[in-house]
């Protein structure tokens, strides 16, 4: 089966993640970038990002080339952001709705408190009636490297396949 794993990235804690998950399925993988660039350090990076992903918000992303037709299944990765969905995988996934409710869907999220799960339901709702066919929890595995980040991972991989 032919996957994409498509993905937002602040910190390379989910890059580092899709980059191992794609090695595993043989998954191409899609990079999505804001065109402006949320603050990454400090306090304004916890209250940009917390604001953007309370509100629900959807900016504008840099040009990609998404070709959904190319795959049978599409991976959804993200980091936790207050609970919720990193603000440019929303934008993606209100972008490319209906071509994604037509493809086999899994998901992961990275967190590095909590809050993951709530994620990964508020994605699930966004997607329906499509659904996660598997989902998974991952704590900051670039930054936290560890044997239960990696169990995870293989399970999730395991069912993607």
């Amino acid at each position: 089966m032919k996957t994409l794993i498509v993905y937002y990235s602040m910190g390379g804690n989910t890059a580092l993640a899709a980059k191992k998950a794609a090695e595993a399925l043989g998954a191409d993988t899609l990079e999505i970038k804001p065109d402006k660039a949320y603050p990454d350090k400090g306090l304004r990076k916890f209250l940009w990002g917390g604001k953007s992903a309370v509100m629900a918000e959807t900016p504008a992303l840099q040009p990609c080339a998404f070709h959904p037709e190319d795959y049978e299944q599409i991976i959804l990765g993200f980091p936790v952001w207050a609970a919720n969905i990193a603000p440019p995988l929303r934008t993606f996934v209100r972008d490319n709705l209906e071509a994604l409710k037509t493809k086999r869907l899994a998901a992961f999220a990275c967190q590095s408190g909590s809050g993951g799960e709530k994620a990964l339901q508020r994605l699930a709702d966004l997607l329906a009636p499509a659904a996660l066919t598997a989902q998974t929890v991952l704590i900051d595995p670039r930054d936290r490297p560890g044997k239960d980040n990696e169990s995870r991972l293989k399970g999730f991989c395991e069912q993607c396949r």
